[in-house]
């Protein structure tokens, strides 16, 4: 499962986070993988104590705020724009 440069998928990265929780060192999991030591406490700080399940629910709800972010900028632009329209003199 080696692949420098390779974005693991939250499956993935859960499995990794139990192969510490079993025992094995971090060194030897961010040799194993080619992670960063940084990028496995990221990881850990994000995912651990998380099952699968509730992995794919936080990414679904990240994108789920993601696109609502969006969404109010939009209207925030909109408003500005309005507001700018309506105070000119006709």
């Amino acid at each position: 499962m080696k692949d420098h440069g390779k974005r693991y998928t939250e499956e993935q990265i859960i499995r990794i986070l139990r192969e510490s929780e079993a025992g094995k060192t971090i060194t030897e999991i961010c040799r194993e993988y080619g992670v960063a030591e940084g990028t496995f406490y990221r990881w850990r700080q994000k995912y651990g104590g998380m099952d699968i399940s509730e992995a794919k629910r936080l990414k679904v709800l990240e994108g789920e705020n993601t696109r609502l972010k969006r969404v109010v900028a939009q209207q925030a632009m909109d408003i500005d724009a309005l507001k700018e329209l309506l105070s000119k003199k006709w």
